[in-house]
Parts: structure tokens; sequence; C-alpha cells
């Protein structure tokens, strides 16, 4: 592997900073401190993919495919265009989470309302963050 490769590489990078700080010039200590921080940043790296994830088998596990799919409508909206609606408004999650708990009728133009959901806040905020990851 080329220095190209690694520096594109972002987990790759952390056993750059591993080797430069096990050289012989470095203070006693900080090689050993650095392979113990190692599993916690490479845990790290990997929480926005697992977030993901996670958000797509919520969406799954509470039925709202039964209404809603990515990137077109069926009753209810597409996950890309409730994202884009609320791109770059504050308090867009907060919002969001408020309207898919309590339900709503005709905000996006449709007859048919989405009805109050019972989800806990911790799955509601993944999978809100995850609608609004859309694009």
């Amino acid at each position: 592997m080329n220095r190209a490769s690694v520096a594109r590489a972002p987990g790759i990078q952390v056993f750059d900073l591993l080797l430069i700080c096990s050289n012989k010039t470095t203070k006693k200590g900080y090689a050993v401190k650095l392979v113990r921080l190692l599993p916690a940043l490479f845990a790290l790296s990997c929480l926005p993919a697992l977030a993901a994830d996670d958000g797509a088998k919520l969406i799954a596990k509470y039925n709202c495919l039964g209404c809603h799919a990515v990137d077109h409508k069926i009753v209810g909206p597409a996950y890309k265009d409730v994202a884009a609606r609320y791109r770059g408004q504050k308090g867009a999650e907060a919002m969001l989470m408020q309207e898919v708990r309590a339900g709503t009728k005709g905000k996006w133009g449709g007859p048919v309302a989405m009805p109050p959901q019972q989800i806990s806040d911790t799955d509601l905020k993944v999978i809100v963050q995850w609608i609004l990851a859309q694009k």
C-alpha cells in the first residue's frame, strides 16, 4: 500500500499515527495509550454506518415501508422528499419527530392521514435522523 492510498483511508491514518508515536524519540507511554485508544477510534469510525443500518432496520420494524419508500411516493411522501423539505431548517429533527409521533393529515397533499405512531424516543430519533440523511 503506497502513501497516497494511506492518506485516503481514515482507518489507516490511525495506524500511521501509532507508528509515528511508537518511535524511540517519543516519550515512553504515549504508544501504549494510543494502542488502548485504537479500538475506541475504530468503533467511532463505524458509528455513521451503524446508525444508517439501524435507521433502515427500524423503519422496517415499524412497518413504515407500507406507506413510504425512499425514492417514490406510495401513500405517504418519499423519504427523499421529506429530507429535501426539512433540509437546512432549524429544529427539523424535533419538528419531524413531533409530526411522526402525533400524525399528520394533508401536509403532503394526500387525503390519507398518517396515524400517530407509538415509537420509543430512542428509536424515533434514529429513524428521523435516517430520513433526514436521505438524498
